[in-house]
């Protein structure tokens, strides 16, 4: 029984996602771990998640677990408690940028990286078994909370970066929570690091009633808005759990994450006298362009924080991330993280003395077009399969890590079913907007095809 997907367990609340399916997964956690290990629960701001934690923490201590209750926090920032409070496991309470519907779970090893998936391959097991542990009376766990997680950890990103050279930039940020988890952090660190910040949807609320949760480019407008109007440096940009951060330049333009991932990663290799960087299949050829003349290489893995954040450790790695904004510094901890993203790109700018749009502009560029089929979980594989098989005897190039990718002339197009929704992802790069269009058009011919000749067979 599959449960966990790119990125924990992610579901829509009162379909999969009901009382006795948490409480059997947490069941199934308590009993994979020895009676009374500490374990830590934290959680981010959906409507669903106070009941949803509530569960998972009584599940946990009746099992005889001792509990430590984080509160809401950004996953980063749980991340970042996990081995600081000595628990053996943290869960999380969070579906990410996923609609407001959807809920989940996702589980933390000892050491802040997300487990390794033999972990959950056994919660699951026990899951399937209905493995349930009980103890008597006596041994039945405590719920300590632990509230200074937010000061923590916005204390460690300042530590990282050179703060009295940021605030003598005097910097004007325009920043949007997005109602999520950053709330609780994200607008005291830029305050401490001398910004004005002025703040947008910065109440939380799991309705996510200023825009959707997932920081794309249509759903930033308010701060590509803002930003110009009000004189801003630049506006910051969170999902749900702040475990991303996508950015505006001054003049109001939506910063693609795939130019900030290569800005950093320069910064990192070039401080670092080379390294490596550590980066998902489906990132910009930019990357590489970048910090290959600087001494860098690039090491591609699966797409998803865990793939990235494990090769990341077994490398070495002096940077790594996606091109969606989940940016991974692993001087601070090897973990996407929204918040430790935008210090570093205020650091950035205080050391470079340039705007970001200067910045930015040295950089090697690509066009990215991005897009999302709505697909039957059951046939998502068959229909990549064959797309795949499709470009084979097309005679283009394949790399199939994570589904397909097809180098083109001049560009790639890349295939793959989405880990935590019935969809899937297309990505198509080139040179130019045109061609990258067109290559992606090509894409969703290709898919379209194959998803009709799977309705016929079924």
């Amino acid at each position: 029984m599959r449960l966990f997907g790119t990125n924990g367990i992610r579901e829509v609340v009162g379909e999969k996602l009901t009382a006795a399916f948490i409480t059997r997964v947490a069941g199934a956690v308590a009993a994979t771990f020895p009676v009374g290990a500490p374990i830590a629960v934290g959680r981010d701001g959906r409507t669903s998640s106070p009941a949803i934690m509530r569960l998972v923490e009584g599940t946990l201590a009746l099992a005889g677990h001792r509990v430590v209750d984080l509160g809401v926090l950004p996953t980063p920032a749980i991340q970042y408690m996990v081995p600081r409070v000595g628990a053996q496991l943290g869960v999380i309470v969070t579906a990410s940028h996923n609609p407001p519907e959807f809920n989940g779970l996702k589980c933390i090893a000892a050491d802040g990286l997300e487990v390794e998936r033999s972990v959950e391959e056994a919660i699951e097991l026990a899951a399937e078994q209905g493995v349930a542990r009980t103890v008597p009376f006596a041994a039945v766990g405590t719920v300590q909370v632990v509230s200074d997680g937010a000061h923590r950890y916005t204390e460690g990103i300042i530590a990282q970066v050179d703060a009295e050279r940021i605030r003598e930039r005097h910097l004007t940020v325009v920043l949007d929570c997005g109602n999520g988890a950053s709330v609780e952090t994200s607008p005291h660190l830029l305050r401490r690091l001398g910004c004005r910040v002025i703040t947008l949807n910065g109440h939380l609320d799991g309705t996510f009633p200023g825009h959707l949760s997932e920081p794309t480019e249509a759903n930033t407008r308010d701060a590509q808005r803002t930003v110009p109007a009000v004189g801003a440096d630049l506006g910051i940009i969170h999902d749900g759990d702040a475990d991303r951060a996508v950015f505006v330049d001054h003049t109001g333009r939506y910063v693609p994450g795939e130019e900030i991932l290569a800005l950093l990663a320069v910064d990192a290799v070039e401080r670092a006298h080379g390294g490596v960087v550590v980066t998902p299949v489906s990132a910009s050829q930019s990357l590489e362009d970048a910090v290959t003349p600087l001494g860098g290489s690039v090491v591609y893995t699966r797409v998803g924080s865990p793939a990235v954040a494990h090769a990341m450790v077994d490398q070495h790695a002096v940077f790594g991330g996606e091109e969606n904004g989940g940016v991974i510094t692993p001087r601070f901890q090897v973990a996407r993280d929204g918040a430790m993203t935008a210090a570093s790109v205020l650091d950035l700018l205080a050391r470079k003395r340039h705007s970001l749009a200067e910045l930015l502009a040295g950089l090697p560029r690509y066009a990215l077009v991005k897009e999302r089929i709505e697909c039957p979980t059951e046939i998502r594989d068959r229909v990549v399969a064959s797309v795949g098989e499709a470009f084979r005897r097309a005679g283009h190039r394949l790399v199939t890590i994570d589904g397909v990718k097809a180098f083109r002339d001049g560009g790639w197009i890349l295939l793959r079913p989405s880990g935590t929704e019935p969809l899937l992802r297309l990505f198509a790069e080139a040179k130019d907007p045109a061609s990258a269009r067109k290559l992606a058009d090509e894409g969703l011919a290709a898919v379209r095809r194959a998803m009709a000749e799977q309705a016929t067979a079924g």
